[in-house]
């Protein structure tokens, strides 16, 4: 008799439910007790909030004053050849376009003629030649950057990837710079 009585009271449960109940999700109840969590007391000294995992506990990331920093990869020395071959290997395989940039003054956003928030000097260089559509090859593009160099030696020379599908800039690293930076 039991369980006659317990197939009949599932049963009636079943028959109440509609589709939408049926689909429906238990609403948020809050976290679990902070009791289930491990509990240590850190000290709030600021040289134990950041760590390389040495004996250092904080690391500078570039000189404050005297180098500046460009685009990606400005962090790095300067690139041999082959490694400015691979980069332009890479933006080839993304399906970008290459593309020569130079600047003759200044190769870093800067002011100068206006003081207002968000205007900036620099930012836009001049297009050395048509983008390389069609390139396929990474080192015509390499040696189109030397042809760039010839031209201006004391200038600033980067490589973009463009995408024509997105009509955007996607990268940029500088190639090229003065012997004074």
């Amino acid at each position: 008799m039991a369980s006659s009585m317990v197939s009949t009271t599932a049963t009636t449960v079943v028959s109440r439910s509609t589709p939408a109940q049926a689909s429906m999700v238990a609403p948020f109840t809050g976290l679990k007790s902070a009791a289930a969590f491990p509990s240590t007391r850190k000290n709030a000294d600021i040289t134990t909030l950041a760590s390389n995992g040495g004996r250092v506990s904080c690391m500078k990331v570039w000189p404050t004053v005297g180098l500046k920093k460009f685009e990606t990869l400005s962090y790095l020395p300067e690139l041999t050849r082959e490694q400015l071959i691979k980069q332009v290997e890479y933006l080839l395989r993304q399906k970008l376009i290459p593309c020569l940039e130079f600047e003759l003054e200044h190769g870093f956003v800067y002011r100068e003629h206006h003081k207002s928030p968000g205007y900036y000097d620099g930012r836009y260089w001049t297009m050395w030649k048509l983008p390389m559509f069609g390139c396929t090859d990474a080192v015509q593009v390499v040696n189109e950057l030397d042809e760039a160099i010839k031209a201006h030696p004391n200038g600033f020379i980067r490589i973009i990837g463009f995408d024509n599908v997105r009509q955007v800039q996607i990268t940029s690293f500088i190639a090229h710079k003065p012997k004074d930076f």
